[in-house]
C-alpha cells in the first residue's frame, strides 16, 4: 500500500466540510462513496470496503453532530422534547441497521446506497418540499419514525437529515427548528451506528491494521478534524454564492452517483 494515499483523507475532510457548511447537506452522501473508492485504491478487500466506509462515515458524523448541536443551541432552535421522543427509536434503528448491514454483501449495500442517493438527488434537483399537512404523532409514533430513520441511516452511513427534516416539516415544525432538531438527532444516529459497526466488524480478519471494527482510524481523525475546521468557510460562502443553484448541481451529482453505483452493482 502506498502511504501517500493517506493524504486523501484531509482532502476529503476539507471538501466535505465546505459542502456541509455551504449546502447544509453532505455527511455520508459525500463521505461513503469517496471513502469506498479510496479504500479500494489502497487494496483493501473488496468485500469490506463499503462496510468500512459506512462505519467510518457514521463515526465522523459524531463529531459533526456535536459541532452542529453547539451552533444551533446558541440560537435556541433545537426542540429538545422532539429530540427526546425520537432518540430511543433512532438508537434502536441504527443498531439494527448496522447489524443488518453486516449480513448484506457489498453489492446489496451499493444498491441500497445508490437508490437512496438517487432519491435524495432528485429531491434536491426538483426542490421538492414537505407541505406541513400532518401533525406530530404521539410517543409511539415518534419512536417508530425514529426507528425507520435510524435503520435507513445506518444502512447508508448518514446522519439522517435528509429524512428527519422533511418528516418534521411535514408535521408542521418550523423549518429552522426542524433543521436544528435534525442536526441534534444526528448524534444518537451516529453513536448507535458507530457502535454497531465497531461490534460487527470487530473480529473480521480481513480488516486493515488501521481499522477498529468497521471504523478506519486515520480516515476518521483526518476527516473529522478538517471537516470541523472547514465547515465555517462553507457557511460564510453560503452568503455570497447562489446556494439554490449549487444545491441543484449537487442534486444532479447525487443522481449521477446513485445511478453509477446501481449500474456497477448490476442494476
Amino acid at each position: 500500500m502506498n502511504p501517500e494515499l493517506f493524504l486523501i483523507y484531509p482532502l476529503i475532510g476539507m471538501v466535505s466540510g465546505v459542502i456541509a457548511g455551504l449546502l447544509g447537506v453532505g455527511g455520508g452522501l459525500v463521505l461513503v462513496p469517496v471513502l469506498m473508492y479510496s479504500f479500494r485504491l489502497q487494496g483493501y478487500d473488496p468485500s469490506l470496503v463499503l462496510h468500512l466506509a459506512l462505519g467510518t462515515s457514521l463515526a465522523v458524523i459524531v463529531f459533526n453532530a456535536l459541532s452542529s448541536i453547539r451552533a444551533h443551541q446558541q440560537r435556541g432552535a433545537i426542540r429538545w422534547e422532539l429530540f427526546a421522543q425520537l432518540t430511543p427509536g433512532l438508537l434502536l434503528g441504527t443498531l439494527l441497521g448496522s447489524l443488518l448491514a453486516a449480513q448484506l454483501n457489498t453489492l446489496w449495500l451499493q444498491r441500497i446506497f445508490g437508490t437512496f442517493a438517487l432519491l435524495v438527488g432528485l429531491q434536491m434537483l426538483l426542490m421538492v418540499r414537505a407541505s406541513g399537512r400532518f401533525t406530530l404523532p404521539g410517543a409511539w409514533g415518534q419512536g417508530l419514525a425514529g426507528g425507520l430513520v435510524g435503520l435507513v441511516s445506518a444502512l447508508v452511513g448518514i446522519g439522517g437529515g435528509s429524512m428527519t427534516v422533511p418528516y418534521l416539516s411535514a408535521c408542521r415544525v418550523d423549518l429552522r427548528q426542524a433543521v436544528a432538531t435534525s442536526a441534534a438527532c444526528g448524534l444518537p444516529i451516529a453513536l448507535g451506528g458507530t457502535l454497531g459497526y465497531l461490534y460487527t466488524g470487530w473480529s473480521n480478519p480481513l480488516l486493515p491494521a488501521q481499522a477498529l471494527g468497521y471504523v478506519h482510524g486515520p480516515a476518521l481523525l483526518s476527516i473529522a478534524l478538517l471537516g470541523m475546521l472547514f465547515a465555517p468557510l462553507g457557511a460564510r460562502l453560503a452568503h455570497s454564492l447562489p446556494v439554490l443553484t449549487l444545491k441543484r448541481l449537487f442534486g444532479l451529482l447525487l443522481v449521477l452517483l446513485g445511478a453509477r453505483m446501481l449500474f456497477s452493482a448490476g442494476l
